[in-house]
């Protein structure tokens, strides 16, 4: 079975999985995975690799609704080195402090391969589901879409520094690739916007899968359709490192890891939203009966896949 395939059996037997968190008696819990191979591109600090990790279950709490109240993390390496797993712990802390969470440990364990599981709680009395999308509602994103791809092609670009010229006319701050890459790769869970959203959102989830992914998601578990408008709010820093308009829309739409929220509202409900919202918050379509369509074509449901 492929990923896909594996989370619908896993969902068909266990109802309560169907959402970005489990909720129990007012408590919203989550679970990822993440592996050196395939999330942790040659390059990723610890610091950003605790942040990362923590941060992406953080972000399932975000996309219910709910306050974020604290995380612990498997640490799993081939060898226990002071400084990689101090660095870990500061960015597994820090995340959780910018989210007023508390990062309160786990466990440790050898392994082959730097592996990280983590697991985030929060709290809400009223979570926001995927399923409650109709057609009329707007489709909105939170912050900007293409961060991780774009910090992935710096990751694979290296660490040379770039020549003042090429700094200038890229806008570059003086960073190198590497360094610029890890400040990409460390976002900010959407817990405080999940929250103002909470009280809006008819439908929510956030974007690891990329936008195009979660909006077919989020069309299933709605049984709606969304039409989609250009153009999409993809981040400057995509810019830099794609290279057309084609593979900036698929850096934006369809590469993924970008954990902002994906979101449907009344469209009355918006500049209420946007006004207290502390992030900015962009309309990027409307809830049709059927389709997921981008400009009128046909959407592909691709996006990010684990273990590819």
């Amino acid at each position: 079975m492929d990923e896909r395939t594996a989370l619908g059996l896993v969902g068909d037997r266990l109802p309560a999985a169907g959402d970005d968190a489990a909720v129990v008696d007012g408590q919203v819990l989550t679970t990822d995975m993440l592996h050196d191979r395939t999330d942790f591109p040659p390059g990723t600090t610890r610091y950003t690799a605790g942040w990362r990790a923590v941060g992406a279950s953080l972000s399932d709490v975000a996309a219910m609704g709910a306050d974020a109240t604290a995380a612990v993390a498997v640490y799993a390496a081939p060898t226990f080195a002071e400084g990689e797993l101090t660095d870990f712990l500061d960015g597994a802390s820090d995340v959780c402090e910018a989210v007023d969470a508390e990062y309160v440990g786990g466990d440790l364990d050898g392994h082959q391969e730097f592996t990280v599981a983590t697991t985030a709680l929060g709290e809400t009395d009223d979570p926001v589901l995927r399923s409650g999308a109709s057609p009329g509602d707007a489709v909105c994103v939170t912050g900007t879409l293409g961060r991780s791809a774009a910090a992935l092609r710096l990751f694979e670009r290296g660490d040379g520094e770039c020549g003042d010229a090429e700094r200038g006319e890229r806008g570059d701050t003086g960073h190198s690739d590497i360094e610029r890459a890890n400040d990409l790769f460390r976002f900010e869970p959407r817990v405080a916007a999940g929250r103002v959203l909470a009280d809006h959102a008819t439908a929510m989830m956030d974007s690891s899968d990329g936008l195009a992914r979660s909006l077919h998601q989020l069309a299933e578990a709605s049984d709606c359709g969304f039409a989609v408008e250009s153009p999409l709010p993809v981040d400057d820093a995509v810019d830099d490192v794609a290279d057309d308009a084609d593979d900036r829309l698929e850096l934006g739409a369809f590469f993924g890891e970008d954990f902002e929220l994906v979101f449907t509202a009344p469209s009355e409900s918006l500049p209420t939203i946007r006004e207290d919202s502390p992030v900015a918050v962009t309309r990027v379509g409307t809830a049709v009966e059927s389709g997921v369509t981008l400009d009128g074509d046909s959407m592909p449901d691709r996006g990010f896949t684990h273990g590819e």
